[in-house]
């Protein structure tokens, strides 16, 4: 049975480095595992998009040196929680979660009750200051393009499709988007699946339609609601089979979900729309 983590670990002395790293991976793994259950069974409201790059830097952190020693991995996560669209309450009752699941080593299954006046202080200043740095810079840049992708931000396409509203063609237009469950994969390759998702996207909406990067795990593109719409909704798929294929890890997760979601008829409404659908 997995040992779950708790603070750092060393191996006993003559113990092959092969041996302590296998050990550590396995602790890691563990962690993250009883740490999404906890986060999800406190209510974390969008399972796809809770497991992130900067988890693996946490559980890395807490398994080297426990939860006193992973302060910038925190930050980092909380930096990144605000770039997804998780809101203050949802990010501290994540880290709640982890805190919990520390304590109680006892609990493998990850069901504990997270608790955020229990979690400490410090713990919980570092990660909040984080967020808010990033929710901050987001209300003061509110057009900007996402650095793993390199798509437009969700910002760019809510004006887009203010455009579209103000000239009365929300019908003529549809949102196109592409969600990816990266549930699963962790690392480099959750990195790399997302990066060859937008370049699909690109290379088969190529014509002037807008792109953005809705959230960790989603994108989409606006487009017109056309005879060739259809025919282009099969070329991305083709060219998201081709392109994540590649990958080992890649190959082996759920096929990215692409659905043609048609516009509400306010712009108010089709902005909720896209909060939603960042979310996964």
């Amino acid at each position: 049975m997995d040992v779950p983590a708790t603070g750092a670990l060393s191996g006993p002395a003559g113990e092959p480095e092969s041996r302590t790293r296998f050990d550590r991976d396995r602790n890691l793994r563990a962690l993250r595992a009883r740490w999404r259950t906890a986060s999800l069974t406190a209510g974390w409201r969008f399972p796809s998009d809770w497991a992130l790059p900067e988890v693996d830097a946490v559980c890395a952190a807490v398994v080297r040196h426990g939860a006193t020693g992973a302060e910038t991995a925190l930050a980092g996560l909380g930096r990144a929680r605000a770039a997804a669209g998780a809101n203050l309450a949802e990010t501290l009752s994540d880290l709640a979660a982890l805190h919990a699941v520390l304590a109680d080593p006892d609990a493998v299954d990850g069901f504990v009750s997270p608790d955020v006046d229990a979690t400490p202080a410090r713990l919980l200043r570092v990660t909040a200051l984080a967020w808010a740095d990033v929710a901050t810079d987001q209300l003061v840049h509110t057009e900007v393009t996402d650095p793993l992708t390199g798509l437009p931000s969700a910002a760019y396409l809510r004006t887009r499709l203010a455009e579209v509203y103000r000239a009365s063609a929300a019908e003529e237009h549809v949102l196109l988007v592409v969600a990816m469950d990266l549930t699963t994969v962790s690392g480099w390759p959750r990195l790399t699946g997302m990066i060859l998702v937008a370049d699909a996207l690109r290379a088969v909406f190529d014509t002037g339609e807008s792109h953005a990067s809705l959230g960790p795990s989603v994108v989409a593109v606006l487009c017109r609601r056309d005879g060739r719409l259809a025919s282009r909704g099969v070329a991305l798929r083709r060219a998201l089979n081709d392109r994540l294929s590649i990958d080992a890890q890649l190959r082996e997760v759920n096929r990215p979900r692409v659905s043609a979601v048609r516009l509400p008829a306010s712009h108010d409404s089709a902005c909720d729309l896209l909060s939603d659908l960042a979310r996964g």
